[in-house]
C-alpha cells in the first residue's frame, strides 16, 4: 500500500458480474468495435486537437468522451449542479469515486481535465505518448519519497489555470457498500494553489438495481473481460452527479478537505436537480 495506491477488497469474482438482461453476441461485438474505434480515433486526434483554442478543445473533448461512453452501449445521466464551462483562474481540482475505466470518459464528458495517472502509463507504446501530449500528469504512486514532488506537480498545473481530475480513493471499488477513503495528498495541491475542489459522484445501475457490477473494473480483472461485460449488459446507465464546489480555504488542512469532499460524494440522499439526461 502507498499514499496513492491503496488496495481495495473488491475482486472480479465477487463484484464484477451483471445482473439483468443481456445483449446478444453480435450486437455486443458491434458496440465493442465502435467503442474501441472511437477511442482510438480520439487518441490519434490529440496532436490536432491541441492546436484549437481551449474553449473549442474542451467542447470537442466533451462531445468525444460522451460519444465514447454511448458507443459502448451505456446511457449517460448527468445530475446535480451545472458546472461552469470556463475554468476558474486558479484552476479546479475535480475529485470522484472510482468504479470503472468508464469513469475517465464519463468525467471528461462533463468536465474536461488533465488526468492524473501512474507513471508506468507514460512508457506504454503509443497510448503513453498520446496521454502525455494530452496533458496527463504522471506520478509515481508506489514511492512515498516521490509524494512531495507529485503534489508540487499537481499544484503547478492548478496554479496555471488547469482543471485537474483525480480519483483520490487510489483504486477502483465496485460501488457496493461504500468505498475507500479519499487520500489527502491531492487536496494539499489544491490548498497550495488556492484552487476550489469540485466533488463528483459516479454510479452505475441497470433496471431494478442501484448498482451495476457489469461496469466494475476491480482487482486483477482483465480489461478485455471488463469491456465484454459492459457491451453485453443491456440497460446499463452511467450517472455522474456534479456537486457544489468546495471553495479554496474552506477547510483548514488537506485531511479536512479530503473528508469534506468524500462526505459530499458519499451523500446520495440529497435530491439534487437534474441538469440533463441523455439516452
Amino acid at each position: 500500500m502507498s499514499a496513492w495506491l491503496p488496495v481495495a477488497p473488491c475482486t472480479p469474482r465477487d463484484c464484477a458480474h451483471h445482473e439483468g438482461a443481456g445483449r446478444a453476441p453480435l450486437p455486443a461485438l458491434a458496440l465493442l468495435l465502435a467503442g474501441c474505434s472511437l477511442t482510438l480515433l480520439g487518441v490519434m486526434s490529440v496532436p490536432v486537437v491541441l492546436l484549437l483554442p481551449p474553449a473549442h478543445r474542451d467542447a470537442l473533448t466533451r462531445r468525444w468522451a460522451y460519444a465514447v461512453v454511448r458507443a459502448f452501449g451505456v446511457r449517460v445521466r448527468i445530475t446535480g449542479c451545472p458546472a461552469g464551462r470556463a475554468r476558474p483562474p486558479a484552476g479546479e481540482l475535480v475529485v470522484a469515486n472510482h468504479v470503472s475505466w468508464l469513469d475517465i470518459p464519463l468525467v471528461a464528458a462533463v468536465l474536461p481535465a488533465r488526468m492524473v495517472a501512474k507513471s508506468e502509463i507514460r512508457h506504454w507504446p503509443l497510448l503513453g505518448t498520446f496521454a502525455a501530449l494530452g496533458g496527463t500528469l504522471f506520478i509515481e504512486r508506489d514511492r512515498l519519497r516521490a509524494l512531495p514532488g507529485a503534489v508540487r506537480t499537481l499544484a503547478g498545473a492548478l496554479s496555471s489555470g488547469s482543471r485537474v481530475a483525480v480519483f483520490p480513493q487510489g483504486s477502483t471499488w465496485c460501488g457496493r457498500g461504500g468505498g475507500g477513503r479519499f487520500r489527502p495528498a491531492a487536496f494539499q495541491a489544491a490548498i497550495d494553489a488556492g484552487s476550489a475542489v469540485r466533488p463528483v459522484r459516479i454510479s452505475y445501475r441497470t433496471a431494478g438495481t442501484d448498482t451495476a457490477g457489469a461496469a466494475a473494473f476491480v482487482g486483477d480483472d482483465p480489461l478485455a473481460a471488463s469491456l465484454w461485460r459492459v457491451v453485453t449488459a443491456a440497460g446499463l446507465v452511467a450517472e455522474i452527479r456534479i456537486l457544489p464546489p468546495v471553495p479554496a480555504g474552506h477547510e483548514s488542512d488537506r485531511r479536512a478537505l479530503a473528508r469534506a469532499a468524500q462526505s459530499a460524494v458519499a451523500n446520495d440522499s440529497a435530491n439534487l436537480p437534474a441538469a440533463s439526461v441523455h439516452h
